[in-house]
């Protein structure tokens, strides 16, 4: 089969194509034929070597850990699936990821694609909308009635968080640059911070909940608007408990855990027609397409998701 690979760290052109073998289902899993994958912040930082200590592979590595395609093979223990159902999923964190024609997956990590739902918008979706739902209902406990600041409302989790928290009945304030005021408007948020006109912590007060998608100073002038014993979930850095204390509220990084149960339960608001998928650009599965996508991706100003079709 044809795939992209890593056979050192380092940029973009480390990023090769080259045939691989198609693998074979172990006890437990489903080989999917990948009809797209898309491109996540985590994909290029691995590249980089930013998390070998942390996810230690070995060399060749695929990368990709988004899948939507259609059930090729069944192993040994699956009854949910069979050959020909298509499905999405978030795999485990392996050195053998999406960025190929096949791929193997944990049969209990998938989800069915409802009919109304495309394959580029379902591969668009796991990564991104698991981390916002785990950040959000997980980690965090937003409820209805609750004031939910969500950053960067316009990439990849924050759009997604917008929507949970408002299908939840949350108020959500969000910030994003002038272009995409829009847009979020458009996903439901109630209050926009154009921030490169205001400043969300001159603006917001009183607020339950923030999802901090960008670290830094950010995080920091976040604790300003929260109220006493509201919660903080980043997945930027992880924040610092004496600051949380200082300020008396609850703060978390949040690193994304693969559940299918969760991703049944995001495909159920898809098929409801209550969560869009915003695919901001399309790249092809080949050498250059993938160098392309990341090179977009580390600019931290894609609009949406990043997807990469598979012919």
């Amino acid at each position: 089969m044809k795939a992209i690979v890593m056979n050192e760290y380092g940029h973009k052109d480390v990023l090769k194509e080259q045939k691989f073998e198609r693998p074979t289902p172990e006890e437990g899993q489903v080989i999917v034929k990948v009809n797209a994958t898309s491109i996540n912040p985590i994909d290029w930082k691995l590249r980089e070597g930013y998390l070998k200590d942390m996810v230690p592979f070995e060399f060749p590595i695929i990368l990709g850990w988004d899948v939507a395609g259609v059930v090729d093979e069944v192993g040994e223990g699956v009854n949910d699936y069979q050959v020909g159902d298509q499905v999405f999923a978030r795999p485990e964190l392996t050195n053998r990821g999406t960025y190929a024609e096949y791929t193997a997956v944990d049969a209990h990590l998938l989800a069915k694609i409802p009919e109304n739902v495309s394959f580029e918008e379902a591969a668009a979706t796991p990564l991104t909308a698991l981390t916002a739902w785990q950040c959000l209902f997980e980690h965090g406990s937003v409820k209805e009635g609750d004031k939910v600041l969500v950053h960067a409302g316009s990439g990849g989790v924050g759009s997604f968080a917008i929507q949970l928290a408002k299908n939840a009945g949350a108020y959500v304030a969000t910030t994003c640059s002038t272009k995409n005021v829009e847009l979020v408007k458009e996903l439901g948020a109630d209050e926009v911070i154009d921030y490169t006109k205001q400043n969300f912590e001159e603006e917001l007060t009183d607020y339950d909940f923030v999802l901090d998608t960008l670290g830094g100073d950010i995080q920091e002038k976040s604790y300003k608007i929260l109220k006493s014993g509201g919660e903080l979930a980043s997945v930027a850095a992880p924040p610092e408990e004496e600051k949380a204390n200082e300020h008396g509220v609850k703060a978390f990084f949040v690193w994304l855990e693969p559940k299918g149960e969760q991703l049944k339960q995001i495909a159920n608001q898809m098929k409801e027609g209550n969560l869009k998928v915003i695919i901001g650009h399309r790249f092809p599965l080949t050498e250059q397409g993938i160098q392309d996508a990341h090179e977009l991706s580390e600019t931290h100003h894609a609009k949406g998701k990043i997807v990469i079709n598979v012919e």
